[in-house]
This record gives structure tokens, C-alpha cells and sequence, in this order.
């Protein structure tokens, strides 16, 4: 198997990136990273924070750094933040790997996410902005996904095992 990452997941916000892939990289026997925390941890503040202080703009440029610093360096389970396929240079970077593009549907957003968190994406009417980051997002991340898999009405453990089979992955416990 070629280097880089066994798995990686992409999805809108809530859709349970972090939280699979983490249940993913443990049951693989693998490191499990996320780009949004790699972010985080570089930045020393929240990613709501460096939209609000530097831009959107400001945020994409380091998001993009980071995935295709992750991409490079990991091996293991890698979650992307819901906006990394917007850039054409991440799209082309995720060619030929493993990705798998949880979905669901609003519904399971409003359940999961609440669309009332500090979300600066979805700071108004958050039902209508989440549908409109959808139809934008959803071609981008079906055209960068191996497999598709949905979350709605699944527990973590039920995404998880579906991510296993739909990429016929082997666990390691």
C-alpha cells in the first residue's frame, strides 16, 4: 500500500468526522489526526476565532497548508475540516486516496449540531445557510470520495463498521 493516510474522511460539519475517525484509527490499530485540531494547536485559538479576527480567507489558506501538510506526514485516520474540498488544490490532492464522504441530511444537522452553536459559517437563519453550504459542497465532496456514507439515524460504532466494509478495511483489534 502506497504511503499516506488508510482513511480519510470528509463531510459537512456534525457529521461525525472526528468521532469516526477516531473510532476508525482504533479499531485499524492506526493514528488518527484532524486537520482542524492541527489548526488549533498551530494557532493557539479556535477556528470561530480566526474567522472572526483574520477572515475566511485567512482560514482557508492555513486549512489548505494543513491538509496537505497531513496529508504528506500521516498514515493513519485523517478527518478534514467540512471546507477543505473547496480548494482545487486539496481536490486534486485527495486524487486516488481513500476518502469517504460522511453524509446526512438537515435534519440530522439540526439533531446533531443544533445549527445554534458558534458555527460562523451558519451565524444566520443556519437551516437555510446549512442547505446552501450543502449544494455547493455535496458535487465537491461526492467528486473527491471513493465511497459515500451516511450517517443519518447511525450510532459513531454503525459509521464506523460501514467506513470498514465500504473500503473493505481489515480491523486490528
Amino acid at each position: 500500500m502506497p504511503p499516506g493516510p488508510l482513511v480519510v474522511l470528509v463531510g459537512p460539519m456534525g457529521s461525525g468526522k472526528s468521532t469516526v475517525g477516531a473510532l476508525l484509527a482504533a479499531l485499524l490499530g492506526a493514528p488518527y489526526r484532524d486537520t482542524d485540531a492541527d489548526i488549533v494547536a498551530a494557532q493557539g485559538r479556535e477556528i470561530s476565532d480566526i474567522f472572526v479576527e483574520d477572515g475566511e480567507e485567512c482560514f482557508r489558506a492555513l486549512e489548505r497548508d494543513a491538509v496537505r501538510t497531513a496529508l504528506a506526514e500521516h498514515e493513519g485516520v485523517l478527518a478534514l475540516g467540512g471546507g477543505a474540498i473547496l480548494d482545487a488544490d486539496t481536490r486534486a490532492l485527495l486524487d486516488g486516496l481513500p476518502v469517504v464522504y460522511l453524509s446526512m441530511g438537515v435534519e440530522e444537522a439540526v439533531r446533531r449540531v443544533g445549527l445554534n452553536t458558534a458555527r460562523p459559517l451558519l451565524a444566520v437563519n443556519p437551516r437555510r445557510q446549512w442547505r446552501e453550504l450543502m449544494d455547493a459542497r455535496r458535487p465537491l465532496y461526492t467528486e473527491v470520495a471513493r465511497v459515500a456514507v451516511t450517517t443519518d439515524d447511525r450510532t459513531p460504532e454503525e459509521v464506523a463498521s460501514a467506513v470498514l466494509d465500504a473500503l473493505e478495511l481489515k480491523k486490528d483489534v
